[in-house]
């Protein structure tokens, strides 16, 4: 022991000293100076063993959770990996209040919360359009819901909260999330098609949560529907509908023709009735994050529900990892309200940073309560984020090339940054992925985060050979120049089916040719001209590139897609242009789009067929 240093005699443990026989309790990415310690090893002894096993490692290296749990099991140790900071949380929790028990008597009714699932282009946003007399089925990309939304109607003098959740399987952790902070479902099958794959996917999520569950049985106006045939689906899937003799209540609606939406209403409130909702009225606040984002103009914004107590404006509360004093607060309306109830779901604004979707909040007590908590709920998330990252460099190929590994034999790991508009986007495609490992092939998440691809994402995705894929954001010009210098695959993406598709082909080594989109040109919004019977026309400054009349062209605002169209016109001075080069100012009407804001970009694009190899 004398000819020991310091640091290891740090961790220096008897090598006859027993393994503990309870289990323990491990951080992910530890090191096996901090591991060892806890199975009464020393560091020497992880290492010794790793490069038994063919693996180089040092005592301050970060280990993989299969080289933590290896080595438990030659010792005869039993350990379970957590994310770091994840025992710390409860002594967080207790700071806040969140786990003191509520008194019985504090109690008082409320609304209901009423989630609506169902198969994709079964009718779900449809219906609830007929309820809040809103469309918003239109201005979604191929009529699948793509981020939650929550409304307040009032029915016969009563109230009731609606949550809507995407119908692709890619968002079953939001549909998850939507359950777990819902008092009914509201399970859409359409009378035509029948009991689908996500059916039995939320039929599944309402079990779970253990929530009663209302069939709106949708389309009955067409030809093909089919009631007795729903039913007896349902049926088979434990669901006995009362016709059946059993206690599901089915009620037939069409959205379309605007049948049978009252009567769905009526039976919403009867089964809250029976249910015997409650919550505390007063007080301060807790409940849930459903989606949050980041908006240029407003910063981080964040839909919540509320579903204990009195939340308000200028309130100081804690989502998470984020915090802040509440600045204003929407309805589902757009309208500034100052305080909400339980089953409530409000915009808020004011927030430090853009919270994760499914986070608990709560008004904290003060404003340094408030921070003290989300900055040291942000220290171990970035710790978590550190262990997931060394994991990942260590390795991997980017997704251009890992069929070519996996063709040769051998095992890969593909190395992956994800950006996405939204955080419910985010998390949903996260475990979407994930679905797609195999055997030969693992993923591995490099980085996460919501917001458009920048010089950032680039440069860690060339340490770390990543593949950069943004869904529904794009890549500033700096982060396309670094990229392209850098060698760095970025891949764009609109629609989830696509992104999937492509990431499973690439899995399977299956590549088929594609469709490439060639950037152009792009332009900044430098002035807003009104025009009379024609409307908002941007003057611009190209800035790279050649902007075409009649090109195809996304919008951009901070990075983030808001619209897609034409260029319809296209102008230098008062003279029409066929196409107008870098450097040049020019005037540029969009196709059915008016709102314009200095500062934005023009990107215009073209699609080019091209083999994959």
């Amino acid at each position: 022991m004398d000819d020991l240093q310091p640091q290891e005699l740090a961790s220096y443990t008897p090598a006859d000293a027993p393994v503990p026989t309870s289990e323990v309790v491990v951080e992910r990415g530890s090191t096996a100076q901090e591991m060892a310690p806890r199975l009464n090893r020393s560091a020497a002894d992880v290492v010794r063993f790793l490069l038994q096993q063919g693996e180089m490692v040092t005592a301050t290296q970060s280990l993989t959770d299969e080289m933590m749990e290896l080595f438990a099991e030659e010792v005869g140790g039993t350990i379970r990996i957590v994310d770091p900071g994840a025992e710390q949380e409860q002594e967080l929790q207790q700071i806040l209040g969140l786990d003191d028990e509520i008194d019985p008597e504090d109690l008082a009714p409320r609304p209901p919360v009423v989630t609506v699932m169902g198969h994709v282009d079964h009718g779900k946003t449809k219906l609830l359009d007929r309820i809040r007399s809103a469309n918003v089925v239109d201005g979604e990309a191929g009529g699948i819901t793509q981020h939650i939304g929550a409304y307040q109607v009032d029915h016969n003098g009563q109230k009731l909260a609606f949550i809507d959740t995407p119908g692709h399987a890619a968002f079953t952790a939001m549909r998850a999330r939507g359950a777990e902070a819902t008092d009914i479902v509201v399970l859409v099958v359409a009378a035509d098609d029948g009991v689908m794959p996500q059916t039995i996917e939320a039929i599944d999520h309402a079990k779970a949560a253990e929530v009663p569950i209302v069939v709106a049985i949708n389309k009955i106006d067409r030809e093909t529907a089919d009631v007795n045939r729903v039913l007896a689906q349902l049926a088979e899937r434990d669901l006995i509908p009362e016709s059946y003799g059993g206690d599901i209540v089915t009620v037939e609606v069409s959205a379309l023709e605007d049948l049978g939406i009252d009567d769905l209403l009526d039976q919403l409130l009867l089964v809250a009735e029976v249910e015997e909702l409650t919550a505390v009225p007063e007080g301060r606040a807790s409940g849930v994050v459903l989606e949050s984002h980041l908006d240029k103009g407003r910063g981080p914004v964040s839909t919540i529900l509320v579903q204990h107590g009195i939340l308000a404006v200028g309130q100081p509360l804690v989502a998470g990892a984020a915090w802040g004093r509440i600045r204003a607060m929407l309805n589902d309306r757009g309208e500034q309200v100052k305080q909400a109830g339980p089953s409530t779901p409000v915009e808020v604004l004011g927030l430090s940073d853009v919270a994760s979707s499914g986070a608990a909040f709560v008004v904290a007590q003060d404003e340094k309560t408030a921070s003290k908590v989300a900055d040291t709920r942000e220290h171990w998330q970035r710790q978590a984020s550190f262990a997931h990252t060394a994991a990942a460099a260590s390795g991997g190929a980017k997704l251009e090339d890992i069929f070519k590994q996996i063709q040769a034999g051998e095992a890969a790991t593909l190395n992956l940054i994800v950006k996405a508009d939204v955080h419910g986007s985010l998390e949903a495609l996260t475990e979407s992925l994930r679905k797609l490992e195999r055997d030969e092939v693992k993923l591995a998440f490099v980085s996460r985060g919501v917001g458009g691809i920048t010089e950032n994402d680039v440069q860690l995705a060339a340490a770390t050979n990543a593949t950069i894929l943004g869904f529904n954001v794009r890549a500033d010009r700096k982060g396309r120049s670094l990229a392209d210098e850098l060698g760095v695959e970025i891949r764009h993406y609109e629609i989830i089916y696509k992104l999937l598709e492509d990431v499973e082909n690439a899995v399977l080594g299956l590549l088929e040719p594609e469709y490439e989109e060639v950037i152009t040109g792009d332009a900044e919004v430098r002035e807003i001209f009104k025009i009379p019977r024609i409307g908002s026309i941007a003057g611009c400054y190209v800035l790279n590139g050649v902007i075409t009349r009649n090109s195809k062209v996304r919008f951009l605002r901070e990075g983030t897609i808001i619209w897609r169209g034409t260029v319809s016109s296209l102008k230098r001075f008062k003279d029409d242009a066929r196409e107008v080069a870098a450097g040049y100012e020019c005037g540029i009407g969009l196709s059915d789009f008016q709102d314009l804001q200095a500062g934005d970009i023009i990107e215009t694009f073209e699609e080019r067929e091209i083999p994959r190899s």
